[in-house]
């Protein structure tokens, strides 16, 4: 899940706000207690509300209120909470955060509940490691996992010559793009009707671009756009998966794959940063893109589109032939200001069980669950409604999916280095800032300001 910036808890003192009603566990009249639990997504706030009444029937003692709010707010809300005293009992969480949180004190270590409870972790197939802090204690337990694949229409692939094998099979290189680049360019058609690969083509006026714009970043290494292509080719940016000391954006092979992405921009195969302000899926749709790069929880809404057979294929495999893609796992922590620890730790190990979960992710299929039984149970649901998920599956039992990188100074670093990325993919600057982004790296992963 792509998220974005928020302000440190220093500056929130500044502009502290309160947030009646949706702060720390609370007693009510009834004796009951009330467990507050917050998400920013609004479809795994749905989902999850599906469990609640097995959870409250299992426990008449405990009431839980869920509370969902779009990510632009989300996370200055969370950490004005926590500079309150009021921030919510439990809540969804992204590991770009893990570091300043932890460091600040404000999550609970679960390690003492793991082992009361004699909860099996091994039950999770991704995202456990992600949430291992420096001290070497786990602060969350995963949630879900995310990565990406390449949606298409079936009819316009079909059209161009490319069967689902074709599509299936593709590579990406930092030296020349791999077949992928060749299929998007045979993709992109002008309004003339000629191709992209073909005499006369026209990058000016073009009516499909090949694929969707891979140049936003949101984080420090284009998680969800351009950065899930780059390891499959051996190319990583952070020098180290947990805690690493420097971004390697000077490495040759990191410079070629940018400037390869920029030029695809450039020559007319893929449409300019912003140009559309319609989302990925909307934009493949309305046969504004032949192919999109989007992300596992794109799935069900693009099945769903009408008149249109999306086909999901993986991200393409290096020169190599094997994939190595980056997955996000959002997890639930426990805030250190909760009132109600132990009924607190109760719903969200109830929410990361395989009863739950399955449930859950069954519900409206918003979320790859990281249990591998929720997993395997969504993903027969889901073909069954003849969306094919042995694409998500085959990740898991390929092995080929490793976690987000943990770092320090998430917050600066993304501060730092998103517009500095924009700058270079909208032709304002040039390579010679990658060398100066990499010393900025090292300060601020050292955790300098």
């Amino acid at each position: 899940m792509r998220i974005k910036r928020i302000t440190s808890v220093a500056a929130c003192a500044a502009v502290l706000a309160t947030l009646a009603g949706c702060g720390a566990g609370s007693s009510e009249s009834s004796g009951a207690v009330t467990v507050n639990w917050w998400s920013w997504s609004p479809e795994q706030a749905a989902a999850y509300e599906q469990c609640l009444p097995g959870f409250e029937k299992a426990n008449p003692n405990i009431k839980v209120k869920i509370s969902q709010y779009q990510v632009d707010a989300y996370f200055t809300k969370l950490t004005s909470g926590f500079v309150a005293g009021d921030a919510p009992d439990a809540f969804m969480n992204s590991v770009t955060y893990l570091d300043s949180y932890a460091s600040q004190g404000q999550l609970m270590p679960l390690d003492k509940f793991i082992k009361g409870d004699n909860l099996d972790m091994n039950q999770f197939s991704i995202g456990t490691s992600a949430w291992k802090y420096k001290d070497g204690k786990q602060y969350a337990l995963p949630m879900d996992w995310a990565t990406g694949v390449l949606y298409y229409d079936q009819k316009v692939l079909s059209k161009a010559g490319y069967s689902k094998k074709d599509v299936d099979s593709l590579t990406w290189t930092a030296k020349d793009g791999g077949t992928l680049w060749k299929m998007i360019k045979h993709l992109t058609v002008d309004e003339k009707g000629v191709r992209g690969d073909e005499p006369g083509f026209n990058a000016a006026k073009v009516k499909t671009y090949g694929i969707n714009n891979l140049e936003a970043t949101g984080d420090p290494f284009g998680q969800n756009y351009w950065g899930w292509l780059l390891p499959s080719d051996g190319v990583n940016i952070p020098n180290a998966n947990q805690w690493p000391t420097v971004f390697n954006y000077a490495d040759p092979k990191v410079v070629q794959s940018l400037k390869l992405i920029r030029d695809m921009t450039n020559d007319g195969f893929s449409p300019k940063f912003k140009q559309f302000t319609t989302a990925g899926t909307q934009q493949l749709g309305s046969g504004n893109v032949a192919l999109y790069e989007g992300g596992t929880w794109d799935a069900a809404a693009l099945a769903a589109l009408p008149g249109m057979k999306v086909g999901v294929a993986p991200l393409p495999a290096g020169s190599d032939g094997k994939r190595a893609l980056m997955s996000n796992s959002n997890g639930n922590n426990i805030w250190v200001g909760s009132k109600h620890p132990e009924e607190t730790w109760k719903w969200i190990s109830y929410q990361e069980s395989e009863a739950c979960q399955t449930k859950a992710a069954e519900y409206n299929g918003s979320f790859l669950p990281s249990i591998a039984a929720s997993m395997d149970a969504l993903g027969k649901k889901q073909s069954a409604k003849g969306i094919d998920f042995s694409v998500f599956t085959d990740y898991v039992n390929n092995k080929e999916l490793f976690p987000s990188p943990v770092y320090n100074n998430g917050n600066a670093l993304t501060n730092a280095m998103v517009p500095q990325f924009e700058s270079y993919f909208t032709n304002k600057a040039d390579e010679s800032i990658f060398p100066k982004m990499q010393e900025q790296s090292k300060a601020l992963l050292a955790g300098k300001q």
